[in-house]
């Protein structure tokens, strides 16, 4: 039996990236023969310290913790075929890890989801990334046997310090992501966002035109955002939901229509459209900034709609709360793009193809 050991920052069910490009394939490779071990170094109890502002006393003590985790993992290393690692083995610019990784002899695959060579931390460590080296992420790429990279963006930085790249999509599994009926039923359209603290800052891109909206449809429309800690924006009478594991389909399925704006830099041009991908698996008609990954999964007006200027996103945006054949159409094609293209079972045979060919096996 092939071991696999799993590097990760957080414990299962807790991180995006790490639930739908790591976790929703475990079972599978399970099933095909492999043994998954799983290594998060921040706990549940934890999250709240790691994400506060301040509080460096209990951070130092966090880090020593982890620090003792990855070491366990490098004395177990040998016992395993592969090592993946997620992004990277500690949150501070050393690759210490990584290369004693290499140095136990198993196999080394790298996945990232998001332009990580390049600064991007959080509003509670914002005074700790003095610590961060975004540039590591290239010597992790060099001392990886294989990279698995979310999009073509990131897959073309990556080639750079590594030939064996593969584009490796974050998926959906639409058996889970699925239209469920709301726990009650609402007159207005829901305008719907959904993330985390630190991708907040993209949903307040879209606020401007929002405001215009509601001046424009006044109580035919509402707004809704989900995220992990609490949040509003009084202009919009909005009040956010919190997000929990449990009932994030359920609010979701609030959404009449979803949105994803992103500003055109770097950063954005290496996300992988995984917000977008949720709405449309679920058959929200969903509006996306066209940058990086978003204009492959949407085809304007065919599958949902890309808009880049305000001007844009009101038009469309328009177009969609006056017309519910349109949000029909769009949400039904749009959860088609997402199995045919970006779900787990369209991808899984893919991704056990590539561990395989790792080891050596056809």
């Amino acid at each position: 039996m092939k071991k696999i050991l799993y590097i990760v920052p957080h414990r299962m069910g807790r991180s995006p990236g790490q639930r739908f490009r790591c976790e929703q394939y475990i079972e599978f490779l399970e099933q095909q023969g492999f043994q998954v071990s799983y290594s998060n170094l921040i706990a549940e109890e934890e999250d709240e310290v790691f994400y506060s502002n301040g509080k460096f006393f209990q951070k130092l003590l966090l880090f020593i913790k982890a620090f003792r985790r990855r070491l366990r993992d490098v004395k177990r290393a040998s016992e395993y075929d592969i090592i993946f690692i997620y992004r990277e083995a500690l949150m501070i610019g050393t690759t210490y890890f990584e290369r004693r990784f290499v140095k136990s002899g198993a196999k080394i695959i790298f996945d990232f989801d998001d332009s990580i060579w390049l600064n991007d931390v959080s509003q509670g460590n914002y005074k700790l990334k003095w610590m961060k080296r975004p540039a590591k992420t290239s010597d992790i790429i060099r001392l990886s046997d294989m990279v698995f990279a979310g999009n073509t963006y990131l897959a073309d930085y990556a080639q750079q310090y590594n030939k064996n790249v593969k584009i490796v999509p974050t998926t959906i599994n639409t058996n889970y992501h699925t239209l469920r009926k709301p726990k009650f039923n609402h007159s207005a359209i829901c305008i719907g966002w959904t993330g985390t603290s630190t991708t907040l800052k993209h949903f307040e891109v879209a606020i401007p035109v929002l405001r215009k909206l509601k001046q424009k449809y006044e109580g035919r429309i509402y707004f809704k955002v989900i995220v992990n800690f609490p949040y509003e924006v009084k202009e919009l009478d909005l009040l956010a939901t919190e997000w929990r594991k449990e009932t994030e389909i359920e609010d979701l399925s609030e959404f009449d229509i979803g949105i994803m704006p992103l500003p055109d830099d770097n950063w954005s041009k290496g996300k992988c459209g995984f917000k977008g991908l949720q709405y449309m698996a679920m058959e929200i008609s969903t509006v996306m900034s066209p940058v990086g990954i978003n204009s492959e999964i949407i085809n304007d007006g065919e599958n949902g709609f890309l808009a880049n200027s305000d001007e844009e996103w009101a038009v469309k945006l328009s177009k969609l709360i006056e017309s519910p054949e349109l949000r029909e159409r769009l949400g039904k094609a749009g959860r088609q793009t997402v199995i045919e293209r970006y779900s787990v079972e369209s991808q899984k045979n893919d991704y056990l193809k590539y561990f395989n060919e790792l080891l050596g096996i056809s």
